[in-house]
């Protein structure tokens, strides 16, 4: 196996584990609403998660380990990485801009902040915002 194996099987599998975050995330209430289930049908598309990986997450998502990001700004990495997805197909509905919420609780963000950091992500992404200035930009507010 070269290198380039181990760091591309690597990323997929920490793609695969954030993704079953989400979907933890997701299943908080129990069930995945249909506006949910179009949501984790694009992030998977875009963490180019196969359709068998995705079942079988979906699943099984709690045999997936939480790694949430320990610094802030790998925090903010992260939400920018959902605020693009939600972005992408500018559908940003209550129901994603809600889960958007739940995930960055899920990042490790406190709940009183939530108000402000989705909606300036949103703001951001919809700006097109590099990932640099978007995570400069969050920490300075």
């Amino acid at each position: 196996m070269s290198i380039s194996d181990l760091f591309d099987s690597g990323f997929q599998k920490r793609n695969q584990d954030h993704f079953a975050a989400i979907v933890r995330v997701a299943m908080g209430d129990g069930v995945i609403s249909k506006e949910e289930k179009a949501f984790l049908d694009r992030l998977a598309h875009r963490l180019n998660i196969e359709p068998a990986e995705y079942a079988e997450i979906l699943g099984d998502y709690k045999s997936h380990p939480i790694n949430p990001p320990h610094s802030l700004e790998q925090r903010y990495e992260r939400l920018y990485d959902l605020a693009q997805i939600v972005n992408a197909d500018e559908i940003q509905d209550e129901h994603e801009v809600n889960l958007m919420g739940k995930i960055a609780i899920g990042l490790g963000f406190h709940t009183n902040q939530i108000g402000e950091i989705v909606p300036k992500a949103l703001k951001m992404a919809k700006e097109s915002a590099d990932a640099e200035s978007f995570v400069v930009a969050m920490q300075e507010s």
